[in-house]
Parts: structure tokens; sequence; C-alpha cells
């Protein structure tokens, strides 16, 4: 099997190195750790219990094998979420409850620089940027985090998460540049205040492991000495240590999830990272060049509005293995095993304390393979589907006396709850399920599903269960040397996501039936549960012994004892109800761009008028500079004005621009269209550039030769979009280049405009410098009564018109409060045209759709606590950017339920200010 990345023999070469000590050092006490973290081989046990902000020290090292929490192994199952993604604080804790519940012990957290600094030395770590909240609320969730500041981040954000404001400082980022060493010890430290009081080593958080970043190894020491400094004790990642954040990609379904991490495990690696645990939304003018839409990792586990994917079931299966299976924390390859058909790939380890043996077989062929695999002594026939990989396992301990033989289905988790043992194992629907169970005397099982069969046969009892869609199938099995039940669990993927182990102070629990199980509590002999249905489900419980009360989200729940040694509800739990969306009608329009009239007063604009950049990109000689980053504009549009001064005979203006990803630029002359015009495409970096020749039409010659200066004045008005910044070259120039004329050559004196001040609350990356932007069009409360009234009906149907109209509306929801409820906004444009929707919701940019680029749908998510859904006014602005040859609507609005739980989280809203009417 190929396996990329660090292998097991590279990893311990570097154990002795200076990397890994740095890697290493300064946990718990602030001394620097041996490589093992202990005196000797730390045995395979019991992992360390859910972590919390406990008040007591801790000590986190690493082996060539795992992390050791306190002297325990750990399997760290980290999924990755962006909190500047999800702009409504409530909502992080429904997330990540959500990936507690689907087996993630940790969150890796990406921070990103520019959401927190609009302008060198202004930092803001409050509202949707708090920080210390999403720590707190990480803690509170029992989830370990990792920490990753940058200051360069990637992960599809403009300029890789750096300012703006930084191309504008003559600072080289990636390098040690002295300017950009400053700014970025600036951040890092700002970050790293908020850091230190979380750190799981002082039991005030559960920040686990920090990320470092540097360029080389000198810059690696310093970076080392930085956030030693900074107080930061936890260990530092980096590219020298054996982990899959260097490896992890984006995978598209389950098949290709399957594939990745078991590879991950195959190579022993027992610090992984999903990619993308939550999709979340770019925001704003948050996306890098790269991104094709609002939307982040539409594949992502938890999708962009909070719900389940496809590819979450291996996920959630995986993660409670490594959670509830200690023989994974510590593996060793093995002898070589191999399939009888060669197109099964096998990868054979062992775990040298418990003699457990785990096989990881891949499947890279277009066709489903059935083979023979030799495990444990017997060959046993497996079927792999095509482009998929399965992880099977011998040798575990299944409870008090029990052991695996061989199964041909994945093991999901074994745990003891109350009297019994539970072993639950997952595969495909459709596949047949066998299992095989040492067992020296003869026991007694009990078939509490038809599903089951099973047979005795020298020693070893044989199940078999065929695997249907959605469906748990239950076999009891008593006696066989041991004093316990064990209790089998067999699901298909489907199944397998509504199976909840939950760990309590008092003891393991494991709830199945709900589509979601956030918090388990034990109270006198009453569990009480909280969690989410959306159909109509059963409910059962283990619990404990003394548990005979149920309830569900804070009511009492009838129940009784099962065959199963579980409590049962008497009667389903409730589904969620319907909710109801209103149509969006009532709208407003205005158009604008009164910058292109010639007597439009820009005074108050800036002069351009620099002969030097401190860009990447050279400045035309003997022009101007008229980059927007040099003159504090970074993102969103930009306006540039030029008065002509010797301009009679003018016949075209060429104007060269540099954009991000699907830029336009926009022309006039004395108020008079002079067309637009796109990049023809990108230089590898982020930047797309152009040249707009431009004639001027016959009439607005002729209207300039009548004039009384024979049209010797003149003035340009040029809108310049999408000047967001590429990841590998953030310092290239955005905005106009230059400008060359032809029949003429006057003499130009430019001035630029682009956003004003960055909002206070919804940050830097939320308006650019449309007018409407700057004087407030987006915002609640904004007077539109004199504004004209249009329908529904007429929004596809907008008149043909370059530059910007505007469109506003307002709406009530009325969710009830027990109903947590996802909305969409699709947005569905002509496809062969080119105009670009911006939608604000309550003032927040919600992003920019494209439907000529894109698509001819979008569907914005809009969290709730921006979105109001209990029967509050929403106020809908949508600034629609048209070439002149493609309607100047938006096209058909609609609101789309996205999903409902009878559920959720409590929802705070999100400070949304506006404009008071008057």
């Amino acid at each position: 099997m190929e396996l990329s990345g660090i292998g097991r023999r590279a990893f311990s070469a570097l154990a002795g190195t200076t990397v890994l000590g740095l890697a290493l050092g300064g946990s718990g006490s602030g001394a620097a750790l041996s490589a093992a973290g202990a005196s000797g081989p730390v045995p395979t046990g019991p992992p360390p219990g859910p972590p919390a902000a406990d008040g007591r020290r801790h000590r986190v090292a690493l082996d060539r094998h795992s992390l050791l929490v306190d002297g325990r192994r750990l399997a760290l199952w980290s999924g990755e979420m962006h909190p500047f993604r999800l702009p409504s604080p409530s909502l992080w804790r429904d997330v990540l409850q959500k990936m507690r519940a689907y087996g993630h012990n940790a969150v890796s957290v990406r921070l990103a620089w520019n959401q927190h600094s609009p302008a060198p030395g202004a930092y803001d770590f409050t509202g949707v940027r708090d920080l210390g909240l999403f720590l707190r609320t990480a803690a509170e969730c029992h989830l370990y985090v990792v920490v990753h500041p940058g200051p360069v981040i990637g992960a599809g954000v403009d300029a890789g998460g750096l300012p703006g404001w930084l191309a504008a400082t003559g600072a080289r980022p990636g390098t040690t540049d002295p300017a950009h060493l400053r700014h970025a010890d600036e951040w890092l430290r700002r970050v790293n205040a908020v850091v230190a009081r979380h750190q799981f080593t002082r039991g005030t958080g559960t920040v686990l492991l920090y990320r470092a970043d540097a360029p080389d190894r000198a810059g690696l020491t310093r970076l080392h000495e930085r956030v030693r400094a900074d107080g930061i004790d936890v260990p530092l990642l980096h590219p020298g240590t054996t982990l899959t954040w260097d490896r992890s990609e984006p995978t598209r379904d389950a098949a290709e999830a399957r594939r990745a991490h078991l590879a991950d495990l195959a190579r022993g690696t027992t610090l992984h990272n999903v990619h993308t645990a939550f999709g979340g939304t770019s925001w704003g003018w948050l996306p890098a060049p790269s991104a094709p839409s609002p939307t982040y990792d539409p594949a992502a586990a938890l999708d962009e509005a909070r719900r389940p994917t496809p590819e979450l079931a291996p996920l959630h299966q995986l993660g409670h293995l490594l959670r509830h299976v200690p023989d994974f924390t510590r593996l060793d390859e093995a002898d070589e095993v191999r399939a009888a058909d060669a197109r099964l790939q096998v990868r054979h380890l062992a775990n040298p304390d418990t003699g457990a043996h785990a096989y990881v077989l891949r499947n890279d062929s277009a066709s489903a393979v059935t083979s023979t695999v030799p495990m444990d002594g017997t060959d046993v026939e497996v079927t792999v589907p095509a482009r998929d990989a399965k992880l099977l396992a011998t040798g575990l301990h299944l409870g008090e006396g029990r052991r695996l033989a061989h199964a041909t289905v994945q093991p999901m988790l074994s745990l003891s709850v109350g009297r019994v043992d539970v072993a639950a194992f997952v595969g495909r629907a459709g596949e047949m399920a066998h299992l095989v169970i040492d067992c020296p005397s003869e026991p007694w099982p009990t078939r509490l599903d038809e599903e089951a069969a099973w047979a005795y046969d020298h020693g070893k009892l044989h199940v078999t269960v065929p695997l249907k869609e959605d469906r748990l199938t239950r076999l009891r099995v008593r006696g066989a040397d041991s004093d316990r039940t064990l209790l089998l669990l067999l699901a298909d993927d489907a199944a397998s996501l509504r199976l909840w182990p939950y760990e309590t102070p008092s003891g393991r629990v494991l709830v199945r039936g709900p589509e979601l199980l956030r918090e388990a509590v034990l109270d006198g002999d009453t569990i009480r549960l909280t969690g989410d249905t959306v159909d109509e489900r059963e409910l059962e419980v283990w619990a404990p012994r003394g548990i005979t009360r149920l309830a569900w989200n804070g009511r009492a729940v009838r129940g009784s004892l099962g065959r199963a040694q579980s409590l049962m509800a008497v009667w389903p739990l409730p589904g969620v109800p319907e909710v109801s969306l209103p149509e969006l009608d009532g709208w407003r329009r205005r158009a604008e761009n009164p910058e292109s009239a010639p007597d439009y007063g820009d005074s108050g604009w800036t002069v351009a008028d620099r002969r030097t950049s401190h860009s990447t990109t050279p400045v035309p000689e003997g022009r101007p500079v008229l980059f927007a980053d040099d003159y504090g504009h970074h993102y969103g549009d930009v306006w540039y004005r030029a008065r002509l001064t010797g301009a009679a005979g003018l016949e075209s203006v060429s104007l060269s621009y540099a954009t991000g990803a699907r830029g336009l630029l926009l022309a006039w002359l004395d108020g008079e269209p002079l067309g637009s015009h796109r990049p023809a495409g990108g230089d590898g970096t982020g930047t797309s550039t152009g040249t707009a020749a431009l004639d001027l039409p016959a009439g607005l010659r002729a209207t300039r030769r009548a004039r009384a200066d024979g049209g010797d004045s003149a003035v340009l008005s040029v809108l310049v979009r999408r000047t967001q910044h590429g990841q590998d070259d953030p310092g290239a120039a955005r905005g106009l280049i230059s400008a060359d004329f032809e029949g003429a050559a006057p003499e130009v004196r430019w001035r630029i405009r682009g956003s004003v001040a960055p909002d206070p609350v919804r940050g830097p990356l939320n308006h650019g410098g449309l007018y409407g932007e700057r004087h407030g069009w987006h915002l609640p409360g904004h007077d539109d009564r004199d504004w004209e009234s249009v329908s529904r009906a007429d929004l596809p149907r907008a008149d043909r018109r370059q530059g910007v109209t505007w469109y506003r509306t307002t709406f009530r929801l009325d969710v009830p409060p027990e109903v947590d409820a996802s909305v969409g906004l699709v947005v569905e444009g002509d496809p062969a045209g080119d105009h670009r929707v911006q939608v604000f919701l309550n003032g927040w940019n919600m992003g920019e759709h494209a439907p000529g680029h894109t698509g001819a749908a979008h569907t914005f998510v809009l969290p709730n606590g921006i979105l109001r859904t209990r029967a509050a006014a929403n106020t809908l602005a949508l600034a629609v950017l048209s070439d002149g040859e493609s309607a100047s609507g938006p096209g058909t609005v609609r609101l789309e339920p996205l999903g409902a739980a009878a559920g959720g989280v409590p929802v705070k809203p999100v400070p949304s200010p506006g404009r008071p009417r008057g």
C-alpha cells in the first residue's frame, strides 16, 4: 500500500533531534520532557478521561506511538473547525457538541489574523472574534484544542489569513524580514495571551497542542523562544513531527474518507486530524481567490448548515473506535500479510501489549473485490467495495473473558456499561457480517432481533448478520466462561450514526435511537439526556446500575427494562414539527453609482499620486501608484476618478488592472458607460490581470466635440471588484495598474475611494467601497421609504444597466423555541449573464454569487443568531453589480429550509447594529 508522509523509521530518526525537543519541551512544569515523557515504556491501557478546565495541572508528552496525557496513552481524533466561518458564537457550542458526539476528542482551530486586526497595532477579540469564549466552550464540551495561529493559515482565506494592511507595510511574509517579524510577533503575543489562559497543562482550559509555523530551523528556534516567553507550555507541533495535520486533504465521500484515514492508521498514526469537520461560510470578503463560492468545503462531515453529510459515518465509527478500544493507541508493523487477490492491499499491525492485530485492507480498483485474507490462523473471506477500504481486527478483548477471533466487519466500540459488556461492529448495508468469538465453553446466545444467526463449533461462536439499511441487530451472549453478559451490536453506516457512547463521572452510558446525543447526566435514579430528533425515534439506554428512569430534553420519558438489559422508552421520541417560511416580497429598489457622474463631489477622496509602492507588482515607469492597498483599501470594491485636462480628440481608454478571481472592471466617461471588462485568467498565485481597451461611443464623441471647451476636460470613473489577495503572493497589486489614452495625451489627476472605517462589530472584511455600503444601505434601519417599490416577480426581469442596483426587504420568522431550524437563501440568476449579487442579512455580508461563473443558483446559509428566528424582523439587502449587458436584478430569491431538529442549543442574537430611521 502506498503511504505518504513521514514514516515510523523517519520519526524514530528524528526522536533525538533539536526539532523534536522543541516540539516537546516545556509541558506541565515548564521543564523539557524526554521523548517518552516517562521513565519507561507506557503500556496500553484505558485512555485519560474527557478533558475539562478542572483546575489541576496535567502533563503532556509524546513517544513514538502516541500522545501521553498524565501517563496514559491518548489517540487524538481531531476535527478542524474555523470559528470565524460561523459568525454566531452560540452555534459554536452546537458544532462542538456534535463533533464530540460523532467521536472527536479534539478540535483543531485555525485563527485568521485578518479577522482580528483592522489596522497595525489594533486587535479585537470580542463578539464573533472572542477566542476566549470559543476556548471556554470547547472545554465545556470536553474537547481538547489544537491551536494554529499562523501567521499564515491557508484555509482558502484572503491572503492566507494575513491582514490586508500588511501589504502596505513593506513586510515580506514567510521570511525573516524584520518588518514582517515585528508585526507577526505582535499578532502572536496577542493570541498567546488568550491561549495561555486556557492551557490543559495548567488546568485552566483544554488547549493541548500548539501548531508552530516557521520557514527553517533557525526560525523554529526563534518561534519556540517566542511562544515560551509568552507563557505557552503545551507541546509545539510543526512539520518535523509525525502528524497528519500536514498530510490531511479534503475528502469527497465516505469511501474516500475511509481510505484516507485508514491509511493514516496503517502507518501507525495515533494523532489524527479530519481536514474539515465543519465547513462553514467564507462570508464577507474573507475567501481567497481560489475559493469557488462562499461555501467552504461542501463535502465536510458537518456541512455549512450544521447537518451531517455522507462522509460522517466512517469518521464517527473510527473516532469512537480510537476512543473506546485502547489497543489502537499503540500499533507496530507486523508480519506481512497478503490477500489471495493482489488487488487487495493489506497492511498488518499489532499491539505488543494486548496481542490485538489490525488489518487495513484497501481496494484501489474500480470493482468490488472478494478475496481471502489470513487472519488469526484462518483464511477469512472478505469483500471490499470499489475504491474503498476496511479495517478488521483479531484478538480484541470484548469485555470480561471473551476474545474476538476474527470478523469481516469493523469494530466500532467495546465498553462495559452497568451489568453488560457491549461490542459494536459496523459494515456496509447489504453485506453479510461474520463474527467469530473464542468461547472454550458453549455459550447461551439469545436473538434480540430476527436477523441474527449463530453456530457453535470447536470452541468458537460464529455469528452471521445480514446488514440492512438503517437497522441495528442485537445479540445477547451469556455463559462462555464469564459471569457478565455480552451484547453484540451490528449496524450499517446509517444505524451507526444513532449509536452514542457517553462518559459520565459515574460511568459510561450508551444511547441508541435519536439523531444526536448532546449530553447525559446521572441524577439519582434518573438519566437526563439532551439531544436532537428529526423523525420519531426509539430511545434505548444502557446506563450504570441504579438508573431506572429516563428524561429527554427536560421531560420525563416512560421507560421499561428490555431484554438487552437496557432502558427502553415505551413511546417513540417525537420528531420535529414542520417549519414554514415566508415568501420574500415587499421589495424596494434603488440604483446607485453616483460616482460615475462628472459633477460628483470627490474632494474628500484620497489623491492617488504616490510614486513608490510596497507591492510585489512593479509600478509602471513614470506613472502614479494606483494600487488599492497602498491607499488603505484592502477589501471589496474600489472606485477611481480621474480628472482629465487636454482630452479633446480622445478616442479610447486602455485600463490595466489586477484582481482576484472573477474580477470585474466598469468604466464611465463623463457619466456615460464605456463598458466592462473581466480578466482572462490567473497567474497561479491568485492574481488575475487584464487590460480593458474601451472605445468612446460615437454619440459620446459627438457630444464632447459640441461642448464649449471642445471636450478638453473629462472625468473618467472606474469601479474595480474583487480586490481579494492570493495566498501565494499576498503583496501583489489589486485595483488599477495604469491607464493609457488614444487620440489625446491628457494630464491626469487621480483620486481613489474604497471602504469607510471597518465595522466595529462585523469586522474589517464585512464591506467594501460601494456607495450604498459607505452610506449604510445594507444596514437594518436604513430609511428606504423613498425607494422604488418592486414586486417579487420583477426581480428576474430588471432593466439592464451598468453599475450597482440595490434591493431591500424585511421578513419575519416564527420558529418554535424547541426547534433548531437551518434556513438558506436561494439566489438563482441567469448563468448566461455576468452580474454579481452581494447578500447582506441584518447588515452582515454573507458573500457574493456570480451565476455566470459558479452556476445558476447558490444557497446562502443564514446562521441563527444573525438570522432572527423567534418572531423578530430581519433585513435583507442585495447589491447587484451588472456589466450593462446582464439584468440588474438578482433573479429569483427565496428562503429554503435546510433541515430542522427538535432540540438544538439556546441561541443569543448576534449584535447587528443599523441606522435608525429619521
